[in-house]
């Protein structure tokens, strides 16, 4: 990973969205293939960090989604639905003058950028996909928990109060040892991004109503409506010790869509901000090589 921490810093970017800044890093030549990069739930713009100075001909503009990383909080009292992303999305690339892109999304970004692609698809050239595709399902009958959960969610925030860390070492650590085990090196990307000086040290700069469950879940058959308006082409990584593993079900449930290319590789969740990266790039540089 030598080269990768050696590279050419990423240009820092900035997006006004309906009064909400939208913090970004972009690698790569203007000129070249435009990509907007999500990232994945409590993750940020370096999320793409390794991967991206391996993508040939591509210029990617990776995104701090809403509440995350340098971007602000929504200016709401309600919880962080995944449909909110996209609207913001489209308005990020028409300030950037792109009336047609490729998406690269991982994880929560992978699912909004499925999600994007299905609402607009004469807009996106390519999906490219990382341990991401179908969001957590509901059946009808729990639509009320759901809603009444998130409406809890919300009134048990006041009650919560953020660890601080004396240093930033202490936070990477306890990234390191998160939902999805990460490298010191993952890690200490994704904290110096997503964290704030405050008095006693540091803290966290996501915004707590990410924790807060959605409102409403996506129906299977709503999610499969956007996937099957998608028309542009879309290739799908997973990692053995990723979403198959998390979710057995998982690849199954991919695989009944015709239309999307899958590849599983070694590695976990993150394995594009691993080891794995430049197999995960491998993949990847051929399929946006590839244009109609």
């Amino acid at each position: 990973m030598d080269n990768i921490l050696n590279s050419t810093p990423p240009k820092d970017l900035l997006f006004d969205v309906d009064g909400l800044q939208f913090s970004a890093q972009a690698w790569g030549n203007p000129d070249d293939l435009p990509v907007i990069a999500l990232h994945g739930w409590l993750d940020n713009s370096a999320s793409f960090y390794a991967l991206a100075v391996l993508l040939k001909k591509v210029y990617i503009v990776a995104i701090d989604m809403a509440g995350h990383g340098l971007t602000e909080h929504r200016k709401t009292s309600l919880p962080y639905n995944i449909w909110e992303d996209v609207p913001e999305i489209f308005a990020i690339a028409d300030q950037l003058g792109w009336k047609k892109f490729a998406l690269l999304g991982h994880s929560r970004g992978a699912i909004v950028s499925a999600l994007a692609a299905g609402t607009f698809p004469e807009r996106i050239s390519h999906l490219a996909l990382i341990e991401g595709l179908l969001p957590e399902f509901k059946a009808n009958e729990d639509a009320p928990k759901q809603l009444a959960s998130s409406i809890e969610g919300m009134k048990s925030l006041s009650s919560k109060k953020l660890t601080v860390y004396p240093d930033i070492a202490s936070a990477i650590k306890v990234r390191e040892r998160g939902m999805f085990p990460l490298s010191n090196a993952a890690a200490k990307a994704l904290t110096e991004r997503g964290i704030k000086k405050v008095d006693r040290g540091y803290q966290w700069s996501t915004d707590q109503r990410l924790m807060v469950p959605s409102s409403v879940k996506f129906l299977p058959e709503q999610m499969a409506a956007f996937i099957q308006q998608i028309k542009c082409p879309i290739y799908l990584v997973l990692a053995k010790e990723g979403m198959p593993m998390l979710f057995p079900n998982y690849l199954n449930a991919v695989k009944k869509f015709p239309n999307i290319k899958i590849s599983m590789l070694p590695g976990g969740h993150h394995l594009h901000m691993e080891q794995e990266v430049a197999d995960v790039a491998a993949i990847f540089n051929p399929f946006f090589a590839h244009r109609k």
